[in-house]
């Protein structure tokens, strides 16, 4: 699952965008990205002109006017959903090549499509949770969990199945699906990220969605929970945003917190996808050695990705 919070911003280049900043009708730029939805605004020809495209592609336009990177499209509202990172990493391969242009891009593709801020994100969200409760296609259960937001429906399955009690604090929760679902199934959560605008954002959606989620801004390595003060500390997809030599410390203070259960989820690959702001990879093993070193009872399986469980 991607979004605009992934973790530890200094090591995987993510930048801190504002996702419900003013920008034009049509158009979302900053120093490095221009987006524009070549229905809703005037491409600007000065930048289009001069050479032919970088690349065309089913759903983009790309050109390279001097050192910023011009996306074209016409997505259509209900198209907007987190099936746009797959789309990006795909057909923008070798254009996009760092965590900090993907963010940029998908971001504009959000925002020129829908001129007001919250409703083009509340569209998004509202598409994304759709298919997180109902996938509109039969999933590949090979298919890594973050190919697709059908293959990663789940991943949420499961995550609700090992929750123990009715408190839970999500840590790393990027837009927010999970804790959003885990408010509709009537669990009291708070979800946390180090990201301000993402849990902003989190925080306005919920709000118009009538939904009970309390954001708040936090890093991994200093949850703001007294000890042993929820059910159930969650990390789904979170570890492998992280160096290597933190992935211990972030686990240890989710045990902190933890009254009765901590629930880690990762996705196995053979290699970091780095445009995700992947850092590290997971096996069975690992998740395992990781279990061991906890000194208390845990599980590992393997289903869509792997997954640690550890009874505090």
């Amino acid at each position: 699952m991607t979004g605009l919070a992934d973790v530890s911003a200094a090591a995987t280049g993510v930048v801190r965008i504002d996702p419900l900043a003013a920008s034009h009708p049509g158009r979302w730029e900053d120093a490095d990205v221009v987006v524009c939805h070549v229905d809703r605004a005037a491409v600007p020809v000065r930048l289009v002109a001069a050479r032919p495209p970088e690349r065309v592609t089913a759903h983009f336009e790309v050109h390279r006017p001097g050192e910023r990177l011009l996306v074209l499209h016409r997505l259509r509202p209900d198209e907007l959903d987190d099936d746009i990172a797959g789309l990006v990493a795909s057909e923008l391969a070798g254009l996009v090549t760092s965590a900090a242009d993907f963010e940029r891009v998908f971001t504009g593709i959000v925002r020129s499509t829908i001129s007001d801020p919250l409703t083009a994100w509340s569209t998004f969200y509202a598409n994304s949770l759709a298919v997180l409760r109902d996938p509109r296609a039969p999933v590949d259960p090979d298919a890594p969990p973050e190919s697709s937001l059908a293959a990663f429906a789940p991943v949420h399955e499961r995550a609700i199945a090992e929750i123990r009690g009715r408190t839970v604090l999500d840590v790393g929760s990027c837009f927010g699906f999970l804790p959003l679902r885990l408010a509709q199934e009537g669990f009291d959560v708070v979800a946390t990220d180090h990201t301000p605008g993402t849990m902003a954002l989190l925080g306005a959606v919920a709000e118009r969605r009538g939904q009970s989620v309390r954001p708040a801004v936090a890093d991994a390595r200093a949850l703001p929970a007294a000890a042993r003060s929820v059910d159930t500390v969650t990390a789904v997809h979170l570890l492998e945003h992280l160096p290597a030599t933190e992935t211990v410390t972030v686990l240890d203070e989710m045990l902190r917190v933890a009254r009765r259960r901590v629930v880690v989820a990762v996705p196995y690959e053979d290699v970091p996808e780095p445009v995700y702001g992947h850092l590290r990879t997971f096996d069975h093993a690992a998740l395992h050695a990781l279990g061991e070193r906890t000194g208390r009872p845990f599980t590992v399986a393997d289903d869509h990705g792997g997954w640690l469980v550890v009874d505090v």
